[in-house]
């Protein structure tokens, strides 16, 4: 018996982040969280939900890693709900947390550039995601006398900040 596939609605991004909203609104409330959420849709390429609250650190989880599994989840259910969607750009925020991750990986990669411009000796970083390399490159292009190669293979990745 054949089985036949029934082709949904492409799914708007502004429609995407309702979908995350009602699914974290729903997540949120299992784990007797009160939150509030809102969907930020980003010049038609991405959608962010940033979930706000009291003591959110349970679905932070250690490094952000229960977060980023949240936010596979939240990127499963807009898939599920629509077979056409082509652009599932959707990131998830709780309590801030990607804005404070970003602004302290800045200043450690700049305290880091810094001490390589001092010394003269290369520095090798702690494997991270690709987001996370990108926030040391973007933060180390304005340190004088450094530069910065990724070298490795996911998911040991690296960044090596190395006098210019």
């Amino acid at each position: 018996m054949p089985t036949e596939y029934i082709e949904l609605p492409e799914l708007t991004f502004a429609e995407q982040g309702a979908v995350v909203e009602t699914f974290l609104s729903g997540l949120t409330s299992a784990f007797g969280y009160a939150t509030t959420s809102e969907t930020i849709v980003e010049a038609g390429e991405s959608v962010e939900v940033r979930v706000l609250g009291d003591d959110l650190g349970l679905l932070l989880g250690p490094k952000g890693r229960t977060l980023e599994a949240v936010q596979e989840l939240a990127r499963t259910v807009v898939q599920r709900k629509s077979t056409a969607v082509r652009h599932n750009r959707i990131r998830v925020d709780v309590a801030q947390y990607h804005e404070r991750r970003r602004a302290a990986l800045a200043r450690f990669a700049i305290q880091v550039a810094t001490s390589v411009a001092e010394t003269g000796v290369a520095r090798e970083l702690e494997p991270m995601s690709s987001p996370d390399r990108k926030i040391v490159h973007d933060a180390i292009v304005d340190v004088p006398g450094v530069a910065s190669i990724s070298e490795g293979e996911e998911p040991r990745r690296r960044v090596v900040v190395q006098p210019a």
